[in-house]
């Protein structure tokens, strides 16, 4: 069985620089999993090295939906459109316990960006070009039936509403989600570990990386048939060292969200609306929290820290009181926040950050480095697919006869193991009344079933021998966080609390009282 364990890191490390790789993939975010998984089900040796911890970049910062992309029929994006919205169909099939449909709407005011005429059109083509299934196709609200909705929306000029379908995922849990599949399936992957140069063969082709362990300080050298880079913001610094940086360039802008407690902003509708600039904006329920995001300006500061800046959030408050103005929101009611970098190519430099394709792209330079630029959560498995043919035909230019489909359409991704979206209902019901009869709460065994899906059983094992431990922690904590050491690779209570459990965003109150035992456990464990 392949190590994803804190425990086996050094295992999972040498066993990546013995393996003979057919790709090695730099980056840990969902493009980058998504391809471990493709590649190792096609019957590759592939391997991940990410520089921090899995999902740490964008693929955390997300505004958490797997969507159709509504808004690229705006651009006239009509394939990414078409694309998109069957991918989001296929991540919920895969992994019902991680990604939930959720009711939108979307409401329009007179001088709006939507009139109920272009609203109902523009939904209706979406309906069909996402291949939207029958009972969660589109509706067309009247102004009342808005205000019943959803009571909080501005109700001045307001002339009905467009309701449909989004899907709601924790990005970050979808990512490790997918790459424990891919682990499962025979892939290594290790967080830590950054890629510090290139390593070239007589004829000057690219086989491997130089690595640093973010952890040891010690440099590894890792060799493979081919590179891709998953990199995201980062991509063009390997294009640099690898001097193949030249065509399409990379932009950068920054998304940011805010997160209140229902208690301050007590919305129960997810709402997506144009804000007075004419950007479209979302906010969104969740747990007990509501969030509101996102901002799109070009970004050039610290691309691993990205920070929420007053002006950031000044404008989300504003959007958020242009739409629910009986609300009166300030800064003192944002509880936490999130800031991410979009890692987007485009040929001219004079676009608005929002025109700019979220289309996914390869490049091959002359070494044979393979660079994944661009794409969207939902299509991660599209793009991964591309990716992986792209590693095939090159390989076949070397002789190197490999020639499998894609195996992941009806692939379910670890935790996912439950029978689809129907069976998930089942099983849900089923481990709903285990959890319970274990002590613990309707909500909490909810929470737990969500996070972890078909995994449930291993953390109610781990949760009974808690029980009887002794150390000083709350026994749920504890079984959260051994699960997480022994099966997800986490090294750093910032991977536990942000990136494994969501909580530092969603329940930063469970943070603050857990935070200080979770990190003496870490230490001496």
């Amino acid at each position: 069985m392949v190590e994803f364990s804190s425990y086996k890191r050094n295992t999972i490390i040498e066993a990546i620089k013995q393996e003979n790789l057919d790709i090695l993939v730099v980056g840990g975010g969902i493009t980058g999993a998504g391809i471990a998984l493709d590649a190792t089900t096609r019957g590759l040796n592939v391997a991940v090295i990410e520089m921090q911890d899995f999902a740490a970049g964008t693929s955390s910062k997300s505004t958490k939906l797997v969507h159709g992309g509504l808004r690229y029929l705006q651009q006239f994006e009509i394939k990414l459109v078409a694309e998109v919205g069957k991918e989001r169909a296929i991540v919920y099939e895969n992994g019902p316990h991680v990604t939930k449909p959720e009711w939108m709407m979307l409401p329009f005011h007179k001088g709006g960006n939507f009139g109920p005429l272009s609203t109902s059109v523009g939904l209706k083509v979406y309906d069909f070009l996402a291949g939207v299934k029958k009972g969660e196709r589109r509706q067309m609200l009247n102004p009342k039936e808005a205000i019943n909705k959803e009571p909080l929306i501005n109700q001045n000029d307001l002339k009905g509403a467009g309701y449909y379908v989004e899907y709601k995922t924790d990005d970050a849990r979808l990512t490790i989600e997918v790459l424990k599949k891919a682990i499962e399936q025979g892939a290594h992957a290790v967080n830590y570990m950054k890629a510090v140069n290139l390593l070239y063969d007589e004829s000057g082709k690219v086989c491997g990386i130089k690595t640093h362990d973010e952890i040891s300080g010690e440099l590894h050298e890792i060799h493979a048939k081919k590179i891709v880079s998953a990199t995201g913001p980062w991509l063009d610094e390997l294009r640099e060292i690898d001097h193949s940086k030249k065509g399409k360039t990379l932009h950068l802008t920054k998304g940011v969200h805010l997160v209140f407690s229902q208690k301050d902003f007590p919305l129960k509708q997810a709402i997506y609306f144009d804000s007075p600039d004419g950007r479209m904006i979302f906010a969104i329920p969740r747990q007990k929290k509501v969030y509101v995001g996102t901002t799109d300006t070009y970004y050039k500061a610290d691309v691993i820290d990205p920070k929420t800046t007053v002006e950031d959030r000044d404008y989300v408050i504003n959007t958020i009181n242009s739409m629910f103005p009986s609300l009166r929101i300030n800064k003192d009611h944002v509880e936490s926040s999130w800031a991410g970098v979009r890692a987007l190519f485009s040929d001219g430099n004079d676009e608005k950050p929002g025109e700019i394709s979220r289309k996914d792209e390869i490049f091959i330079s002359e070494s044979g480095l393979i660079s994944m630029a661009g794409g969207k959560l939902t299509g991660y498995r599209k793009m991964a697919e591309e990716a992986v043919n792209t590693v095939l035909k090159e390989l076949k230019h070397e002789d190197l006869l490999y020639d499998a489909p894609s195996q992941t359409r009806h692939l379910p991704i670890s935790g996912g193991d439950v029978g689809g979206s129907e069976g998930f209902k089942i099983f849900k019901q089923e481990k709903l009344k285990e959890g319970m009869d274990l002590g613990l709460s309707k909500d909490t065994v909810t929470r737990l079933i969500d996070l972890y899906g078909s995994n449930i059983s291993i953390l109610f094992n781990i949760y009974q021998e808690s029980i009887e431990n002794e150390a000083d922690i709350d026994p749920l904590v504890l079984a959260e966080l051994k699960y997480g050491l022994n099966y997800e690779l986490v090294y750093k209570p910032v991977d536990f609390f942000v990136r494994r459990t969501s909580a530092l965003f969603f329940d930063i109150d469970w943070v603050k009282q857990h935070k200080q035992a979770v990190i003496n456990y870490m230490a001496y464990h």
